[in-house]
């Protein structure tokens, strides 16, 4: 009885210590896959912000130079929005703003919306999604350049009923098998467009421009 009792704790405690290290190697395997995940966020991120504002359409850096505007429900975010900002000889001439899309096919999808001081879109680029591979990412720029039609859109340009895809009236295209994820993705940017209007004097005051801007001319290169 002695030696079972014996054998049984040996078990106990070699099992105790198989969990311990098996735990604190799964907790480590997770972090440093969630570590792995927010870099790889962050560069994707990055990459976006030069795409809507390349280098050679602002002279400031672009990653550091950032304001916090009014937190709003539109843009579907948590707390006070931070955006980048693009200036030209200290003068903002536009802003890149996070926006969530809620009604993704398979979830929230992460767009950056790049806006020149007027209220028109400089560009649009999907950051993260799970949308489905071979009909939802095509909102990805290496899958198609649909997200090019949101190039130069405004609220004065394209009104309201036409701030949808075409299957429902509006002027953008949806994807075959797919008018969910580019459905949620137009309605998110026409939000944040309405964000900008509803906004307008706080933001520009923030971004440190004047209430009424003169319009400005990108450099060669801007898109």
């Amino acid at each position: 009885m002695a030696a079972l009792a014996q054998s049984i704790r040996r078990s106990a405690i070699g099992l105790g210590i198989f969990a311990i290290i098996t735990g604190g190697s799964i907790a480590v395997t997770q972090a440093l896959t969630q570590e792995k995940i927010r870099e790889q966020a962050a560069r994707a991120e990055a990459s976006a912000l030069f795409e809507i504002f390349p280098e050679s359409g602002h002279d400031n850096d672009l990653l550091r130079d950032t304001v916090q505007l009014p937190a709003s429900e539109r843009l579907a975010t948590q707390g006070p929005v931070q955006v980048w900002v693009a200036r030209d000889q200290g003068k903002p001439i536009g802003f890149i703003m996070p926006v969530i899309a809620p009604e993704g096919y398979s979830g929230d999808i992460h767009l950056l919306v790049g806006l020149d001081l007027e209220g028109k879109v400089i560009g649009v680029r999907v950051t993260r999604h799970k949308e489905t591979p071979g009909l939802g990412d095509r909102i990805e720029t290496k899958k198609s350049d649909w997200v090019m039609e949101f190039n130069g859109r405004s609220l004065n340009n394209t009104p309201p009923p036409q701030w949808k895809v075409k299957k429902n009236g509006g002027v953008f295209d949806q994807f075959t098998g797919a008018t969910i994820t580019p459905r949620a993705v137009v309605k998110s940017v026409q939000s944040a467009l309405v964000y900008f209007r509803q906004n307008r004097k706080e933001i520009l005051s923030r971004l440190g421009a004047s209430e009424r801007p003169v319009g400005h001319s990108m450099r060669r290169g801007q898109s």
